[in-house]
């Protein structure tokens, strides 16, 4: 019985900290539509969330992509599906294909297309037009 508690407290102590691994793919699972946003004067893309991404909303996770450092004296990085030559700011993919990172601070410095694993707490964005639709929280290089 002892060994049972000793078990059970171990795998409630560790599934606290895991985090899950999600891939470009999975955060493909949003529709986007063009909404205006008065404070541009601009019509933008507007996410809808699917079932699958609300659900990892809140939740650690860790991502593989490629760093792009835009302005790390202000520590705005962003991590994405594809290289900077084929990246969504140059029009060769959509949105859901890049994520703003909140690192940690502390973190190393990284260079423009560095392959690297972060992991952070998933926020969904939607309506402030500062912040990319998806960002990590609290992010930092991903050690497994």
């Amino acid at each position: 019985m002892r060994r049972l508690i000793i078990i059970l407290v171990l795998f409630i102590a560790t599934s606290g900290w895991a985090q899950t691994e999600i891939t470009w793919l999975t955060l493909t699972d949003v529709k986007f539509s063009r909404k205006y946003f008065e404070e541009v004067d601009e019509y933008l893309f507007y996410p809808e969330f699917g079932a699958s991404v609300k659900a990892l909303e809140g939740q650690e996770v860790y991502l593989q992509g490629y760093m792009f450092p835009i302005a790390p004296e202000e520590n705005i990085f962003i991590l994405s599906r594809y290289p900077f030559a084929s990246c969504f700011f140059c029009g060769a993919s959509g949105p859901e294909s890049i994520v703003e990172l909140m690192l940690k601070p502390g973190h190393p410095k990284f260079q423009m297309d560095q392959t690297v694993t972060i992991q952070g707490k998933l926020r969904l964005n939607q309506d402030d037009i500062d912040y990319c639709n998806y960002i990590l929280e609290e992010a930092e290089v991903y050690e497994e």
